[in-house]
């Protein structure tokens, strides 16, 4: 088995002529011929006992061919592949330019990586959110908090207000006819949720436990249930009962319940350490995203369709593979979303082309600035890589070769130089108000 040649037919599309001897084509011939002639009836010989010769007579010298030349081109092409040293994009297409007893020259078209170019990827203009922690985002943070340690207290002395959680028994008629799923018993609403339909609520303010009553209402024109679409109805409520949701005080004894400090005050510093930090995160995803749209527009290469099909079939399989770790897969997705595996690979298709233009320009960048990746950045890579994902090192290596995580390495370094290089100016967000200036907390 042997390259013969490489010619380049067109742009990024080249034709690999290969070759495959008499004595490995015969070989493989004959494995066929012992694989199949179990299930070949010959007149004149028991079941699978035919002799190749005699069925080459009856169905053809190549009767055996095709399937002995599907056995070989895996590994024939795999060979081709690393003698010519192309760095192949796409699956093959196979063409059978002869085949004999003498063996067989096998054409494979394939694209290639294009040759990609970039300019002025230094001193990319960007701009950077100013970043502000207010006293609201504080207060709302340890709200949040608040919030997940409340209790639920039972109200016996007052009527419904927004906010309670109301126990109801309902049921709705529309011209004194009851409809389907219009009647529940012990049902929690919160009032003021919008949960129901608009003006329900609202009524059941104002009433007291045990009250029966009526709640006059009308479906939205757009209601899902046609039937109901635009309709008055009528619904008899009884309202079972109230509890109102209490909120920890925010004290000391809150914050040493909730966290590591000791006093409101350092809680307070330390929310706001975190919202800064998580806001600070947030800008340099955006400076980032930035840098990636300018060198993608800076980027001159003419890129095979074949790319963008892999990288959205890419796509596609991690996104079964999240769906999975949810415990759904494609098939029970596409039943809730009504959407199929062509609307998907649509949905998915712009993103598949960024992702593979920003590589290119980033390998580009790379290449033009001489970046390389160490062998101690590779092993620490390995051991990211390995805590992250809570493996053996060694697993992860058998996983991914290392000249593969070295090309990782060389785009994460391209992006951290046109970040160095980058030009950013601070955007500074306008103030609404006289009172939020006010409220903005201490740098």
């Amino acid at each position: 088995m042997s390259l013969i040649s490489v010619n380049n037919i067109e742009k990024n599309l080249h034709e690999l002529k290969i070759g495959i001897d008499a004595e490995t084509f015969s070989a493989a011939v004959s494995r066929v011929y012992k694989k199949q002639v179990k299930n070949i009836t010959v007149p004149g010989f028991r079941k699978g006992k035919a002799p190749r010769s005699i069925i080459e007579k009856m169905y053809g010298k190549g009767v055996f061919y095709e399937d002995a030349i599907n056995d070989l081109i895996p590994a024939v092409y795999t060979e081709a592949v690393k003698e010519s040293g192309l760095d192949i994009v796409s699956q093959p297409e196979f063409d059978i330019e002869s085949v004999d007893e003498n063996g067989v020259v096998l054409l494979a078209r394939v694209y290639v990586k294009p040759e990609a170019n970039i300019e002025g990827y230094k001193g990319i203009e960007v701009t950077k959110d100013t970043i502000r922690v207010t006293a609201n985002e504080i207060r709302a943070e340890i709200d949040r908090v608040r919030e997940r340690n409340s209790r639920m207290i039972d109200v016996t002395d007052r009527a419904a207000q927004l906010g309670d959680t109301a126990n109801i028994d309902y049921c709705g008629s529309v011209d004194g006819v009851p409809f389907d799923g219009g009647k529940a018993e012990g049902t929690d609403l919160i009032l003021g949720s919008a949960q129901f339909i608009p003006g329900f609520e609202d009524q059941i303010v104002g009433h007291n436990i045990g009250d029966e009553f009526d709640v006059n209402v009308k479906f939205p024109a757009d209601y899902h249930a046609k039937e109901l679409a635009d309709k008055d109805a009528v619904f008899a409520c009884k309202l079972n009962g109230l509890k109102l949701k209490e909120l920890p005080e925010l004290d000391d004894e809150f914050v040493r319940d909730v966290s590591d400090f000791d006093t409101v005050a350092e809680y307070e510093a330390d929310v706001k350490a975190k919202i800064k930090e998580r806001k600070e995160a947030d800008a340099d995803r955006s400076v980032e995203d930035q840098l990636i749209d300018a060198i993608i527009e800076k980027l001159d290469c003419d890129i095979p369709e074949a790319m963008f099909e892999n990288e959205t079939e890419n796509f596609v399989r991690d996104y079964d593979t999240r769906l999975r770790m949810q415990g759904l897969d494609l098939k029970t997705y596409f039943q809730y979303t009504g959407m199929d595996l062509d609307a998907l690979r649509t949905q998915l298709r712009p993103q598949a082309e960024k992702q593979v233009k920003t590589r290119l320009a980033l390998e580009k960048i790379a290449s033009l600035e001489n970046i390389v990746a160490s062998d101690e950045e590779v092993e620490a890579e390995y051991a990211r890589l390995a805590e992250a994902y809570n493996m053996e090192v060694e697993k992860i290596k058998e996983s991914i070769e290392a000249a593969d995580l070295a090309e990782d390495i060389k785009v994460k370094k391209a992006v951290d130089l046109i970040k160095a290089e980058a030009v950013v100016a601070k955007k500074t967000a306008k103030k609404a108000t006289k009172k939020a200036e006010a409220e903005e907390a201490a740098e």
